[in-house]
């Protein structure tokens, strides 16, 4: 991966996204000095069935923002878009645009916007909308004559991200060590206690610890030879 950066975005759909996704490398980042910010479409609310969305919403937000603060990342912003039927579009390219304006990286993460993950299971449409909206967002920050009311808000157009970098990916093409922020990226998932508790009878640790050993070490062996978190990466 690149590392002549110093700002990053992530941008994903749910609670939970960035540390099913890629927030072993988020903790090593952090550990080198770097700032990254998160946003997320939406607060979750749809994704516990025993929780109406009026109780899940706050739960899972308050789960994301401890999510965050374990790999050491201080700022969570919510787009207020529906959990379960966001809608790629005008609307969420704008939306997503707005907050490229307001942080100015130089990298944004995503998660798959690919119709399956590794293998034939098939992806969610939240993840689709939102990944592909970020690949379209990340170019409209920076032209003055795409939502140009973005500008009378005193957002100015930013040209400045050189890529996005979507984990999960079938097609991974690069990779950044999971080593040292393995441990960190297990309590970040464990923060989503609720979300867990209602996912799996499993033991929460246990389930993490695993799904987080499997996960980094699918691409292990073309990478790094070690834990690794792996990325599809497009240039600007």
């Amino acid at each position: 991966m690149p590392d002549d950066w110093q700002r990053a975005l992530a941008v994903v759909a749910h609670p939970d996204d960035l540390e099913y996704g890629c927030s072993a490398a988020v903790a090593a980042w952090v550990a080198e000095g770097r700032q990254i910010t998160y946003v997320l479409a939406t607060r979750g609310e749809a994704g516990i069935d025993t929780l109406t969305p009026e109780r899940a919403g706050p739960l899972r937000e308050a789960e994301q923002r401890a999510a965050a603060a374990a790999v050491g990342v201080p700022a969570v912003e919510f787009l207020d878009h529906r959990d379960g039927v966001i809608e790629y579009g005008v609307a969420l390219r704008r939306d997503i645009a707005a907050a490229v304006r307001r942080h100015r990286p130089e990298l944004v993460l995503t998660l798959n916007h690919r119709d399956t993950w590794a293998g034939s299971a098939w992806n969610t449409p939240d993840h689709v909308a939102v990944g592909r909206a970020v690949l379209d967002a990340a170019a409209d920050a920076g032209n003055r004559w795409i939502f140009p009311e973005l500008a009378e808000q005193g957002l100015r157009p930013w040209d400045g991200v050189r890529w996005v970098a979507v984990a999960n990916s079938p097609m991974p093409s690069h990779a950044v060590s999971a080593e040292a922020g393995f441990e960190q990226a297990v309590q970040s998932l464990l923060r989503h206690r609720a979300y867990l508790e209602a996912l799996t009878d499993e033991d929460p640790e246990t389930y993490v610890r695993r799904f987080l050993a499997d996960s980094t070490r699918l691409h292990s062996a073309r990478f790094t030879g070690g834990r690794a978190v792996a990325f599809e990466l497009f240039s600007r």
